[in-house]
Formats: C-alpha cells, sequence, structure tokens
C-alpha cells in the first residue's frame, strides 16, 4: 500500500515541477532552466545524503554495467522534454502522453527483459489496459 502511496506522490509532484520547470524557461532558457533544475536536485540529494546516510558517496561507480550511470543523463533530457511538451500541449495532456509513453517502455523493458530486468510474459489485459489508457487520452484531447 505504501508503494502506492509513493507512486502517486511521485506523479504529483512531477506535475507540478513541469510547471515550475516551463515557469523558469520563460524567464531564462530550457537549457538554463534544466540546468538549475539539475544543479537545485544535486544539492538537495547532497544535503539529505550528508545528514541521513554518509556512506561512501563513490560506491556508485560500483555499478555494473557502467551505463547504468547514465540516469542523471536521462534525466537531464527528460527534463527539457517535460518542458517543452507542457509549453506545447499544457500540463494535463502533457502528464497523460508522459504517463502513457512511461507505461508503453516499461511494459517493453519487462516483456522484453531489458537492462537486467526479469522478463515478464506477454499478458493481453496489461495491453488492454494500455488501449484503454490511449483511449482516455484521445477522449480527452477531443474537443
Amino acid at each position: 500500500m505504501i508503494g502506492i502511496f509513493i507512486a502517486l506522490i511521485s506523479g504529483g509532484l512531477m506535475s507540478i515541477q513541469g510547471v515550475f520547470n516551463t515557469e523558469v524557461t520563460k524567464a531564462s532558457s530550457v537549457w538554463a532552466s534544466a540546468s538549475w533544475v539539475q544543479l537545485s536536485a544535486l544539492a538537495t540529494c547532497l544535503a539529505v545524503w550528508g545528514t541521513r546516510e554518509r556512506g561512501n558517496l563513490l560506491n556508485v561507480f560500483q555499478v555494473s554495467p557502467k551505463y547504468m550511470l547514465l540516469g542523471g543523463v536521462i534525466g537531464a533530457f527528460i527534463t527539457f522534454t517535460v518542458i517543452k511538451s507542457m509549453e506545447s500541449l499544457g500540463p494535463a495532456k502533457s502528464a497523460m502522453l508522459i504517463v502513457i509513453s512511461q507505461l508503453m517502455v516499461a511494459y517493453l523493458i519487462e516483456l522484453f527483459g531489458i537492462f537486467g530486468v526479469e522478463k515478464a510474459d506477454f499478458s493481453w489485459r496489461k495491453m488492454i489496459g494500455m488501449a484503454i489508457a490511449i483511449g482516455g487520452v484521445v477522449l480527452f484531447k477531443w474537443e
């Protein structure tokens, strides 16, 4: 149950962050805004790490395969794409498309066992759920 609650908070925070970042972009530029987001996230993470964990920060480099360290690079492009999509589509449409994309990519990662994730069996139920979600976006966007 706690996982559901945390996921709901995460989704809400992502939408709020997208709106904030889009507004910051209006006062600067998309890459300046994305830089600020990443810099402030780094400062926050280091502060929490320093007060809560204090383990060896360099242990992250023990991860294998090494391409797993690209999460921050991906995060920069996530920030960029969220800003641009909210700028052109608005928060609601953008968030719906982002969530559907997340579902589709996450399911493909599970289905094919990509990046070391345990391979899952194909499920018509999940495919039907995805189709319903896509139908919801079409219905939401339809004017």
